[in-house]
């Protein structure tokens, strides 16, 4: 299953998802009292005969560095439904984080686990490139995206505290 998806960066190409998740142990294991943030989050683009959707994969340290990842899906048409391509972005984080296991998860918490009394901590966010603001088509989906990372146990973030979808994914998508 996992075998299907394909990630990269600028350093390596088509790694898999078992890469990717090596990536992130490592990353913790060079600094296990840090805090820690895993965070997915998916932007689109419509090109001329297709809509691009790259979805990121940041393991962050706070104050301290990142290592990040994207995966490409290419749907061969103009998505032009704000809901729909809204909606699908979220399926395509929806999708990432399921790849996470209860077991891959409890195995990056472990690592961190013993030096919560030192300061280390670890969470895991979806950001959703949607804004609540007055001005802001995306508002009226707020609810249901938030609703949907919500429902994966995962905390969800908009703009403009969505980076990793509206800043990281969004570079790749032009």
């Amino acid at each position: 299953m996992t075998s299907d998806y394909k990630f990269q960066n600028l350093s390596q190409k088509d790694m898999s998802f078992e890469e990717v998740f090596e990536h992130i142990i490592k990353f913790i294991n060079k600094e296990p009292n840090g805090s820690y943030r895993l965070i997915f989050g998916t932007d689109s683009q419509i090109h001329t005969d297709h809509t691009l959707f790259i979805t990121g994969i940041v393991i962050q340290r706070e104050t301290k560095g990142a290592w990040a990842c994207i995966r490409k899906v290419v749907i061969p048409r103009k998505m032009i439904n704000l809901h729909e391509r809204i909606s699908y972005e979220t399926s395509l984080t929806e999708e990432v984080v399921s790849l996470f296991t209860d077991e891959k998860k409890e195995k990056l918490i472990d690592l961190v686990l013993p030096n919560i009394y030192k300061g280390a901590s670890f969470s895991i966010e979806g950001h959703i490139d949607i804004g609540s603001g007055r001005k802001n088509k995306t508002r009226i989906f707020v609810n249901e995206m938030v609703s949907r990372m919500e429902s994966l146990g995962i905390e969800p973030k908009i703009k403009p505290d969505a980076f990793v979808a509206s800043s990281y994914a969004n570079r790749y998508t032009k």
